[in-house]
């Protein structure tokens, strides 16, 4: 998560940035993002979010434009690879 942190700085502009925790009570997920996230993500709680994009477990990422998903993966992406995602998608909506 870090990694996703560091990079949305370059694309706070574009995207809304969004760390979902899952099967975590509030105190556990708050201590968390304080030390993982600065203000670049948002954050909350959502096993529901995990069914609705067909998500299995973590980590695992979604990139939604203009309400429909444009990419999807399971695993952790480096910045070059998230960076690369990121453009796509940014080329997707123009």
């Amino acid at each position: 998560m870090p990694v996703i942190d560091t990079v949305a700085e370059d694309y706070l502009d574009d995207f809304d940035f969004v760390a979902i925790a899952w099967k975590s009570d509030l105190d556990a997920a708050t201590e968390m993002a304080h030390r993982l996230f600065s203000e670049n993500l948002q954050w909350g709680i959502g096993d529901d979010i995990f069914r609705l994009y067909g998500i299995p477990g973590q980590p695992a990422s979604v990139i939604v434009s203009q309400g429909v998903v444009v990419d999807a993966w399971f695993g952790a992406a480096g910045d070059e690879e998230l960076r690369t995602r990121l453009d796509a998608a940014l080329a997707l909506s123009s």
